[in-house]
């Protein structure tokens, strides 16, 4: 709740009958007629409601600007005021302190003119905790005053190289699939003899090798089919997210830290303004960093020419390797100011009151419940046939696959968005893979690992489907690859796996992992037994019983029945029905997948850390609105063109 909604709700009338004792900061600026005492008022009972300071309160609401607020914070704390123009020509004094400490406080220790050492901040956060830990010829010395972004900005001119390592780095070495970068030989040699080996077998025992092919296929199908009704039966068994009572609380709602990497965008600015602007939640505590990457001029330069709210800031990030968004996010991290940190892709479009669902959430639950994972859909399930499958897809994963395993105990793999984690537990994990493709995915069991829960909230955010066939297989095969080396990197020391997650949940990892890549990769093996069906010879009769191939093509069968049967229950409800008639379909779109499952093997060998660039902005002609001048009104629409997301 902001100023704004006091008003509606006649607190301003009611001021003259409300005691309400005002800050310091609010005394000043009522003094200096920065604002009024009824808008200081309001502020202060903003503030009993929302855990953030009154500056941010009174500059959310636009009722004051950074200036005014840095010169009275200035006067309070007895300080001198500069600009960040002077942050420049001061040299840097050397503490000793991880740079991601003054990040994290929004200070920097400089040398003024007359030789002596400044601590300069924006005067808004108390700088006892920073003083305590700095040398004791710093603690002790005085304060300047300059805005956040400058100093931040700084920090990041002064230790560059420092921050982009750490960035690429931030993971524990063993949580990590960056060591691969050293043993890129080894691995193409080990590739080479697999093959070879791979290759005689074939010629020398041809029905031998697809006999084995077929029978791990077939392990593996059951294995799969088996997960997903065990998942689709508490699913449908236990409450839906929106109907699981939250706990009632008066605490202070927190703040939230909202990453949004952005690259190569131009007309998706003024959009994704618009569509954030919606948030309900009290804009005082929102924290919205646009994570840039440095090579990326054209949406530096687009920024440029809006007008940001102040809870809207870009952070650039050094030019380095990987070229990833998890290093991007890992970068932006300690920029950040909130206690919870949540992660949109820039054509999102979440509901309304999104944060405030998973904010209150988090005050209720106990620690271990670190991440909230939210529902995707898409908006465009009508452009082609590939959207309409990619939608009846994510609806059964998102609404029905992912909620039964997560009340199941099982680990989850999480979405790469609408995904929130408490801030202490990301940064005591490391942050993100930066060198893995499918960082969400990793971050999950991550956390799994170290005995966290995932909890699945009810709150949508809708995307664009990949509906061209080409840019889904890159997409597809992005996250095949990644779980590849997700599963590759936890397995390293399987014992050690095992007594961290405990025999249920490592051996629902090992069914999901195995069983998905391996259904994939063998698809073609599977797909045979569809001669069976149609009275046509199969290549294992020659030396498997025919009783017992019939078996295995009735098994294969009833599989395809009970996946029809999942997908059309979790398109049944209004949102989907329109789907229904489509589902059937979906025996043609699995093809797709095998084709992204062999372009992901090959990366995995050959560029295991290559991020292959999701393609959006398909479908802005059905969602943009024509002005007057011939443009398109971009703050109608949810996504625009020539978007490309990391």
């Amino acid at each position: 709740m902001g100023i704004s909604e006091l008003r509606q709700g006649g607190f301003d009338r009611q001021r003259q009958s409300t005691r309400v004792p005002m800050h310091p900061l609010g005394r000043d600026l009522v003094r200096q007629g920065v604002i009024s005492g009824a808008d200081a008022t309001l502020a202060e009972l903003v503030q009993r409601r929302c855990d953030t300071s009154l500056d941010r309160i009174l500059m959310a609401e636009g009722l004051a600007r950074e200036d005014d607020l840095l010169t009275a914070h200035a006067r309070r704390i007895n300080a001198e005021r500069i600009e960040a123009d002077t942050l420049t020509d001061m040299t840097p004094v050397e503490t000793g302190l991880d740079p991601r400490v003054l990040l994290r406080h929004g200070a920097v220790i400089l040398r003024a003119e007359d030789g002596q050492p400044r601590i300069v901040s924006d005067g808004a956060e108390p700088l006892g905790a920073l003083r305590s830990v700095l040398p004791a010829d710093l603690a002790g010395a005085r304060s300047l005053v300059a805005p956040r972004a400058a100093i931040q900005g700084r920090i990041a001119e002064l230790q560059r190289d420092v921050l982009r390592d750490m960035a690429a780095a931030r993971t524990p070495e063993n949580e990590s699939c960056r060591t691969w970068e050293a043993h890129a030989n080894a691995r193409m040699g080990l590739t080479f003899a697999v093959l070879a080996v791979a290759c005689a077998l074939c010629l020398v025992f041809p029905l031998g090798v697809f006999g084995a092919l077929a029978l791990w296929a077939v392990l593996t199908l059951v294995v799969a089919a088996g997960l997903k009704i065990t998942a689709f039966i508490a699913a449908m068994t236990g409450p839906r997210e929106h109907e699981m009572p939250v706990a009632a609380t008066n605490a202070p709602l927190p703040r939230v830290s909202i990453l949004v990497p952005l690259f190569r965008e131009t007309e998706i600015a003024h959009a994704l303004v618009a569509r954030l602007s919606r948030l309900t939640y009290p804009k005082c505590l929102l924290d919205v960093i646009l994570v840039l990457e440095e090579e990326d001029r054209l949406t530096q330069e687009t920024l440029a020419t809006i007008d940001l709210p102040p809870w809207i800031r870009p952070v650039i990030v050094p030019d380095g390797q990987p070229r990833t968004k998890p290093r991007a996010m890992n970068y932006a991290l300690d920029f950040c100011q909130g206690e919870i940190i949540g992660i949109f892709d820039a054509e999102d479009a979440p509901d309304p009151d999104q944060i405030t669902q998973v904010a209150r959430r988090f005050q209720t639950a106990p620690h271990d419940l670190a991440c909230l994972q939210g529902v995707l859909d898409y908006y465009n399930p009508r452009q082609n046939w590939v959207a309409r499958c990619f939608t009846i897809e994510y609806a059964t994963w998102f609404r029905t696959i992912m909620p039964g395993m997560a009340r199941l105990g099982l680990a989850l793999p999480l979405g790469g968005t609408t995904l929130y984690i408490r801030r202490d537990v990301l940064e005591s994990l490391g942050g993100w893979d930066a060198h893995n493709v499918t960082e969400d995915a990793d971050l999950g069991f991550r956390l799994a690992r170290h005995g966290y829960r995932t909890e699945m909230v009810g709150t949508v955010t809708e995307e664009e489907a990949n509906c061209h066939p080409w840019a889904w297989v890159k997409q597809r095969s992005r996250w095949l690859k990644g779980y590849m080396t997700t599963y590759l990197v936890h397995m390293r020391a399987p014992r050690q796996l095992y007594a961290q997650l405990g025999a249920w949940r490592f051996w629902g990892f090992q069914a999901h992992f195995v069983s998905s890549v391996s259904q994939v990769l063998l698809a073609p093996v599977l797909w045979s037994f569809w001669l069976l069906l149609f009275g046509l010879p199969h290549p294992l009769e020659a030396v498997v019983a025919w009783p017992l191939l019939v078996l295995l093509g009735s098994l294969f069968l009833s599989v395809e029945v009970i996946n029809l049967s999942i997908y059309a229950q979790a398109v049944s409800g209004r949102r989907h029905r329109h789907l229904l008639g489509w589902v059937p379909t979906m025996h043609f779109y699995a093809p797709l997948a095998a084709v992204a499952a062999y372009k992901a093997l090959y990366e995995l060998i050959l560029k295991p850390f290559f991020w292959d660039k999701t393609v959006h902005g398909l479908s802005i002609a059905a969602r943009g609105r024509r002005r007057s001048d011939g443009g398109f009104d971009l703050a109608g629409i949810k996504l625009e063109p020539g978007h490309e997301g990391l």
